[in-house]
């Protein structure tokens, strides 16, 4: 501080600030005028801070008197700094100004490693408990745990957090180094830390919802998380019509969303609401325009926010075969931190969405309004500070909604801001803010929900008047150009829109979660809900042996798998015929059921995925619980095939190996290869009627080319290679000795006899070279639908 003679270093029983930059500390002011401001420029302001603060304006504050409280005010009052006034992240303006209490801190600025901290003390009033002290913990000649545990040196009470998440120490050359030994993982300037890093002076870490910065020894506390303000800037979505012509969808959105605030995205059918959520939420990207989270780019550091945000999409995001205690339990699993107690953390979460007494039901019986606070519990599992809701009350009967909005607007009174699209504004006025949308992704409206009517010149109507106000493109139009002009426009836009600093280019990585934890949970998952299913675990079960067990019926006492010693003339032309039928029904049930468990099997949770990757969710673990869970089944589904097939048809005592083997392996080939190719399918379809339109597609084409009901020339032979049913006959053809059936037919017959491939002998030779050979085509085909799944599903991926 220099030039003010208010300056002292003994403290009275007046209010008195103290300003800090990085570290920096000038001595303590008293205030006792009636007026003062604070900047750089000693011929405008009273209290002139050093040059080289220059996040500081000229002039940067006022401070004005009221009875026995100051009011501070951004700028000198009438005009705004450059760097703006914050509390709380939320910006303190010219006009409005901000009551100070004793512990207030204000930031000028929102970039935490250049902001200059202004600290408010009154020795007449209480120190509010949220706004304790500069708070810190000195490194040197120890080491430092942070954590959730309460023994921890440094104390962070988050879900998100482990119990010791992060461990800080030095080394021999007195430098600090961090250990993450996270679930969630700790950032380093915006960078992942990937087991160790040393930390240097002037650093930013970030451990869950919290903010440190290192100065010299210490560990200060800069944000604990609770506060989260989103800046959005000049906003454009252009996408291209069926014409390809350019179609702008948000048309220049400029918005600040303030922490605890309820926000509501209003307008009518296909006004982009939901395109304008998703583009805050970062999922849809922008052809112009950037939102900011606390003044840093939102989708370039999505990594370090993900754990933070909750979204609940329009569509459902949990499974309706769990209760809902299992639907948050595994949710708590996946996204929290091993060591958490997580039944403390459900049942804690259901009293905030009033479903304690519903936590042992089915969510499928649950009725419209449930369903969408299970689907927000989940969500609430974490913590998050900012929510994101599509259509939250779409459905819902009039006294649903209104509880519904009862329930957002009480979630954000407790700290959290709530973004939210709705149809329904029979309750709108719960809202802080109302965002109105019209055609074409036009800002008409932004400010409260009670001056909107007014705005609008329908003080006498309701909100339903605003829809048939804006019906017209041209209407709308001159509405947003009379908004933007608008003291609404002034004062809640641009007055209040954070100011945005420059900041490093570089996205941070994500965090990698545990493959084996996420694994055991999602294959617990998944084979819960596919005993809860138990009618289709029953289809899945004994469709394919009940087909066969049909068959042997039929064929009474032939025996088409054994030719036996001295076949008769028909017995010997008709072997190797009957031999493939038979064959073939056996591959094509066992495709069937493979099918049957598969194809829906991704895309009918598609929604949960989608909403599940966005937070931590691997994609390697999600496929292989797919693959091992159905593997699983379609082990005992062999088990079942191979032993109706056993009872049901004589033994035909291959030189090879024994029957009972070598058909069990066969047959559990093919159904693995059928479930990966289902899975295939189910991957690259959009929605459940697509994958079962899909069935005859692929299943018609292992019929054709399996090599038993045509001759398989030229290219057929070679588009056979790609199919299952070839290599599966194939292999059951050398198992049950087609090629001797063949050879037997051949000197019985004076006729040419028609063979399936042009080299039958060479396709069923009697070899276990030949045998290892289909099996290993039946494994190759597997693995490759699985790593087309995988790429598939990765091409899905947002961020």
């Amino acid at each position: 501080m220099t030039n003010s003679p208010n300056i002292k270093t003994v403290i009275s029983q007046e209010p008195y600030i103290i300003l800090n930059n990085q570290g920096e500390i000038l001595p303590s002011i008293n205030l006792s005028r009636p007026n003062y401001k604070l900047g750089r420029d000693g011929q405008q302001v009273d209290l002139v801070v050093p040059q080289h603060w220059t996040v500081v304006s000229r002039v940067q504050a006022c401070f004005r008197r009221q009875g026995d409280d100051y009011y501070i005010y951004d700028g000198d009052g009438t005009n705004p700094s450059s760097n703006q006034l914050f509390i709380n992240n939320r910006v303190i303006t010219p006009k409005e100004g901000h009551l100070l209490r004793n512990g207030d801190e204000i930031n000028i600025g929102q970039d935490v490693k250049n902001w200059v901290k202004i600290t408010y003390y009154h020795p007449n009033q209480p120190v509010k408990s949220q706004s304790l002290a500069f708070k810190s913990v000195s490194l040197s000649n120890r080491s430092v745990v942070l954590g959730r545990d309460n023994a921890a040196t440094v104390v962070l009470d988050a879900p998100t957090i482990s119990r010791q998440h992060a461990i800080i120490d030095s080394d021999n050359q007195n430098r600090y180094i961090l250990h993450d030994k996270s679930t969630n993982g700790v950032f380093i300037d915006g960078q992942k830390v990937s087991g160790s890093a040393i930390l240097t002076n002037g650093c930013t870490v970030r451990i869950g919802p919290y903010s440190f910065r290192l100065w010299g020894e210490e560990l200060v506390l800069l944000d604990t998380g609770d506060n989260i303000r989103m800046d959005a800037e000049d906003i454009v979505k252009m996408v291209r019509d069926k014409k390809k012509k350019p179609l702008i969808i948000i048309n220049h959105i400029s918005l600040p969303i303030e922490p605890g605030q309820l926000v509501a995205i209003v307008g009518g059918s296909g006004a982009g609401k939901s395109t304008l959520l998703k583009t805050l939420l970062g999922i849809e990207p922008t052809t112009s325009g950037t939102v900011y989270l606390n003044g840093e780019d939102f989708r370039q550091n999505f990594n370090i926010y993900r754990t933070q945000i909750g979204y609940v999409p329009q569509y459902d995001i949990v499974h309706r075969d769990l209760t809902v205690g299992e639907v948050l339990y595994y949710a708590s699993k996946l996204r929290l931190p091993p060591d958490l107690n997580c039944q403390e953390v459900i049942e804690k979460t259901l009293q905030q969405v009033e479903l304690s007494e519903r936590r042992n039901t089915l969510v499928k019986d649950l009725s419209g309004g449930q369903l969408k606070r299970v689907s927000i519990a989940v969500e609430l599992l974490a913590n998050p500070k900012l929510f994101f809701l599509d259509e939250p009350t779409s459905g819902l009967d009039p006294g649903l909604d209104k509880k519904m909005m009862e329930l957002l607007a009480k979630l954000a009174k407790e700290g959290r801001t709530i973004l939210l699209v709705t149809h329904a504004t029979n309750n709108i006025n719960l809202c802080d803010r109302l965002v109105f949308l019209g055609q074409g992704g036009n800002l008409c409206y932004f400010g409260s929900p009670g001056e909107a009517l007014s705005f609008f010149s329908l003080p006498q109507g309701d909100f339903a008047d605003i829809y048939i106000h804006l019906e017209t493109r041209e209407k709308v139009e001159q509405e947003c150009q009379r908004f933007q002009k608008s003291d609404y426009y002034k004062n809640n836009i641009e007055a209040r829109i954070g100011k945005i600093f420059q900041q490093n280019n570089s996205r941070p990585q994500q965090v990698q979660q545990s493959f084996w934890q996420q694994l055991h949970i999602l294959c617990q998952r998944y084979s819960q809900l596919i005993i809860r299913d138990q009618v289709s675990l029953i289809l899945y079960l004994l469709t394919a042996p009940i087909g066969i067990f049909l068959m042997a019926m039929v064929l009474g006492s032939k025996n088409p798998l054994f030719l036996g010693d001295n076949p008769s003339f028909n017995e010997a032309i008709q072997s190797a015929p009957l031999a493939l039928k038979t064959l073939f029904v056996f591959t094509c049930a066992q495709l069937w059921v493979g099918f049957a468990c598969s194809l829906q099997e991704i895309v009918k949770e598609s929604a949960i995925y989608q909403r599940e990757r966005l937070v931590n969710l691997g994609l390697l673990p999600y496929l292989f619980s797919k693959i091992l869970v159905l593997a699983a089944l379609a082990f005992l589904q062999t088990i079942v095939i191979t032993c109706v097939i056993f009872w049901g048809f004589t033994d035909p005592q291959p030189e090879l190996m024994t029957w009972l083997i070598g058909c069990f392996i066969t047959t559990f080939l093919t159904i693995f290869a059928a479930i990966n190719l289902g899975l295939l399918i189910s991957a690259g379809v959009s929605n459940i009627t697509q994958a079962n339109s899909a069935l005859p597609l692929i299943l018609i084409p292992q019929i054709i080319f399996a090599g038993v009901l045509f001759s398989l020339e030229g290219l057929g032979k070679y588009l056979s290679w790609l199919m299952i049913s070839r290599w599966s006959i194939a292999a059951y053809g050398v198992l049950v000795e087609v090629e001797a059936m063949i050879a037997e037919a051949k000197e019985q017959n004076t006729f040419n006899f028609p063979l399936p491939f042009e080299d039958a002998n060479q396709v069923y030779q009697l070899s276990i070279n030949n045998l290892l050979l289909n099996w290993g085509v039946l494994i190759l085909h597997s693995l490759i639908y699985f790593l087309l799944t995988y790429w598939l599903q990765k091409r899905k991926d947002i961020l």
